[in-house]
């Protein structure tokens, strides 16, 4: 199949009328954390499946089979890699061969926490360069309130091809919880708008390959702010655990204890437990998508604006706490010998996007203390201000002057850390040793 020519605002092409959806095609875009378990439960379904991604260092991560992956996604990638009907390509010209494209590419910040949409700009302009009639094309990268239009709807419409007549236009924003096996994408549902209701139509047919529980939303925006407002709302609940965490601390309470209680209620409260701080995709980026955006409006969402910034701000308060530990104990910082125990952003991951471990790491360092790390899924950290450390392979506890838990891996061995004198536990969690201090 060819990519359509300039201008052209030809018909629907019959093969892709839907008649038969089983013989479908899908394109993803980015095969990161969304899209790789995305084009593999496409695959599974008996959906012909093209994985395309501008990186070929990232495909031969996959190809190896050692991509970070969920234990069900990893077994699935294994006949995915042996099937001919599962490719993967960094030629962006495939896009043409698909009856539908899924962008999955990542939307995150630059250092002024202004929106940085260059590779889904370059993933949406080469989607409109190679769209053919009849492809449903579906963005699911988190962004601000009407990006679907003006990335893919009005650059298709100076093509000659009309959203709602003959391609079809969707936004259904991602809801991959990475590591995390209890939240399925099979079972999570997945909210849809599209330009139209013939686009809506379109896309909830596509992504009903992934899972059964979809919701309609009138439009693309809806859908789009449904994405901002899911993470505003977990954002300004992790600063508020963060603050009734100090609260408990202030009063000699266990902050465990206390939110383990609240949430016996079984209506009006949802649990969320405190941390040393926010890391990962969604949670320190998206809700900076609404507040940039708001500002054009001369508008603001106070409440999200000081969550945010009480988030920014944690791992400075867990550094300071960890001083205040070694003071207690007649210890200065300088020179003190500190082992973070995890660095991935949370536990199952290898992801260090936005982990708060580089910032605490890279301010103990900064107050002069002797700083290792030991994380069994993370050999090599490069901190914000591009030191590089590496992890240590099989640590003593006696080593360490203070350890200090930020992240906990499930099925690895930890019993060395109560050997450390002094344990600061930033998650909270960490109940195996006896002499631990909370943050």
């Amino acid at each position: 199949m060819t990519a359509v020519n300039e201008n052209l605002a030809g018909a629907v092409d019959p093969a892709r009328s839907g008649a038969s959806p089983e013989q479908s095609s899908v394109a993803v875009v980015g095969m990161g954390y969304v899209g790789l378990p995305t084009a593999l439960g496409l695959h599974q379904a008996g959906v012909r499946t093209i994985g395309v991604d501008r990186s070929a260092e990232r495909l031969r991560v996959i190809e190896s089979g050692d991509a970070d992956l969920t234990a069900g996604d990893r077994a699935r990638l294994r006949p995915a890699l042996l099937d001919d009907r599962f490719e993967l390509t960094t030629d962006p010209a495939r896009l043409a061969e698909a009856d539908a494209v899924i962008v999955c590419v990542p939307t995150p910040l630059d250092r002024h926490l202004v929106p940085d949409l260059g590779p889904l700009r370059a993933a949406c302009a080469s989607l409109v360069a190679h769209a053919t009639p009849g492809q449903t094309l579906i963005l699911t990268s988190t962004s601000f309130v009407g990006t679907t239009n003006q990335l893919l709807t009005e650059p298709l419409r100076q093509r000659g091809m009309v959203a709602g007549d003959n391609v079809f236009v969707a936004f259904s924003p991602e809801r991959i919880d990475p590591g995390n096996a209890d939240h399925a994408q099979a079972t999570t549902p997945r909210v849809v708008g599209g330009v139209t209701a013939a686009c809506a139509a379109r896309a909830r047919r596509v992504l009903a390959r992934l899972t059964p529980s979809l919701h309609v939303v009138g439009s693309a925006e809806a859908a789009e702010l449904t994405k901002l407002y899911e993470n505003s709302f977990r954002a300004v609940n992790i600063a508020l655990a963060n603050e009734f965490a100090e609260i408990c601390q202030t009063l000699r309470l266990d902050p465990m204890e206390v939110t383990r209680a609240a949430a016996t209620k079984p209506y009006g409260f949802l649990a969320f437990y405190p941390g040393p701080g926010v890391g990962g995709h969604c949670i320190p980026c998206d809700p900076h998508y609404l507040l940039w955006q708001l500002r054009e409006f001369r508008n603001g969402a106070p409440l999200t604006s000081q969550a945010m910034a009480l988030i920014a701000t944690r791992p400075q308060r867990v550094v300071e706490r960890a001083v205040a530990v070694l003071s207690d104990s007649g210890r200065g910082t300088a020179g003190a010998r500190v082992v973070v125990v995890g660095v991935a952003y949370k536990p199952g991951v290898r992801d260090l996007r936005e982990s708060s471990a580089l910032e605490i790491i890279e301010r103990l360092l900064d107050r002069g203390a002797k700083v290792d790390y030991y994380d069994p899924l993370v050999d090599r950290v490069t901190l914000p201000d591009g030191r590089v450390l590496d992890g240590v392979g099989e640590p003593r506890g006696g080593d360490w002057d203070l350890a200090l838990v930020h992240t906990v891996h499930p099925g690895h061995p930890y019993d060395w850390v109560a050997e450390c004198p002094l344990v600061l536990d930033a998650t909270y969690r960490f109940e195996a040793v006896s002499h631990r201090v909370l943050v």
